[in-house]
């Protein structure tokens, strides 16, 4: 749902920029609040993921094909804020190397396909939680994915009304747009319940939209994913061995520094622990971007299909790094095309990963330096 340049006039291609940057920064802030030493290196592994699977066009209906956008995952895995960020830094990364999404339109996919499905789905994730028995995750994630697609696809019919640069039937538009864009959503719903799913089978404590869900249901039932998991113990104000009546407290090293130790001792043991799942979730996303990639269909995308048969898609205009090395998902100049959308998708891979790395690793750090007293 990638929006091209020429599609909407600059007007709107300036306010949807400007709200794409106020979003980015007000996200700057909160991620921090999000970031954990953990979960710093788990959001930089989520924007790759994204980008990944963002490659792998599945097809929806005769002649159409969608993909995933990706802000009900992210803002359920790694929190609302971090899940803005990170589709930023994916849609940059295909704008600028990728071609895909025009420049003058960075701000409106932004806006798009990060803030809206960002706040649609992780408020529908949320809400649901609350009403559902037993907080079923499975189905409150399937719900909030579902609903994210159409939101965006709403929204850009809603821009185009406003600022649309042909003569067109907004009324069709409407129509075609959330017909495609529902179908697409049940993809989204699959794969994002599956991730999700995946994700709480071996680490629920890594999932940021349960961290406040009081024994949540993590049954996930049927499809890809089933299993159950059930929340990691970790240590409580009660975990700590009590001294029997007339016994005397464990002597030692200052209370305060002997819960520094711990609180460290803690800390290493989740780094630790998170290497298996990083280490998994980048081979599945490797796999994906330059192995099933080249089975993704090739049929246009709901916008794309929806543009073409209303007339919009004349007024798109070429991108300005159309002739980019890795353009349009392949390697120029190298003939076989399997190896060349092997070798673009492992570039954006490695790239998507390293910014987005750099960026939650930075904000995780800058936290830390201002919760952290100075000493004299």
């Amino acid at each position: 749902m990638h929006v091209p340049d020429g599609f909407l006039n600059a007007p709107v291609s300036l306010a949807t920029g400007a709200v794409a940057a106020g979003a980015v920064a007000v996200c700057l802030r909160g991620a921090r609040h999000e970031l954990g030493e953990r979960t710093a290196p788990l959001a930089g592994l989520v924007a790759a993921f994204v980008f990944a699977v963002q490659m792998l066009n599945f097809p929806v209906a005769a002649g159409t094909s969608g993909h995933l956008l990706g802000g009900a995952l992210a803002a359920i895995l790694v929190g609302p804020c971090t899940g803005v960020l990170c589709l930023a830094v994916v849609l940059l990364m295909q704008a600028l190397l990728f071609a895909d999404g025009g420049l003058s339109a960075l701000g409106t996919n932004i806006t798009l396909m990060g803030v809206v499905t960002v706040v649609v789905g992780y408020a529908v994730f949320r809400a649901l939680l609350r009403v559902l028995p037993g907080g079923a995750v499975s189905v409150a994630t399937f719900a909030a994915a579902l609903v994210s697609v159409p939101a965006s696809a709403i929204a850009f019919t809603g821009l185009y009304a406003v600022g649309g640069t042909a003569d067109v039937s907004l009324g069709r538009v409407f129509a075609a747009m959330t017909g495609v864009h529902v179908l697409i959503g049940i993809g989204e719903a699959i794969i994002t319940t599956a991730t999700v799913g995946a994700v709480l089978a071996v680490r629920p404590d890594l999932v940021h939209g349960v961290r406040d869900v009081a024994r949540p249901a993590l049954v996930i039932r049927g499809g890809a994913g089933a299993g159950a998991a059930r929340p990691a113990p970790g240590p409580g104000p009660d975990s700590r061995p009590r001294p029997r009546p007339g016994e005397p407290a464990p002597s030692g090293a200052a209370p305060g520094a002997s819960q520094r130790s711990q609180r460290s001792q803690r800390s290493q043991r989740s780094q630790r622990s998170l290497r298996p799942l990083w280490l998994g979730g980048l081979a599945v996303t490797v796999v994906c971007a330059t192995f099933v990639s080249f089975y993704a269909s090739a049929e246009p995308d709901g916008l794309e299909k929806v543009a073409t048969d209303e007339g919009i898609a004349e007024e798109a205009r070429e991108h300005d790094l159309a002739d980019s090395p890795l353009a349009d998902y392949g390697v120029e100049d190298v003939d076989n095309e399997r190896l060349s959308i092997a070798l673009a998708g492992s570039a954006g891979v490695a790239v998507t990963l390293a910014v987005g790395s750099g960026v939650f690793l930075t904000l995780r750090r800058r936290r830390h330096d201002e919760t952290t007293p100075d000493r004299v």
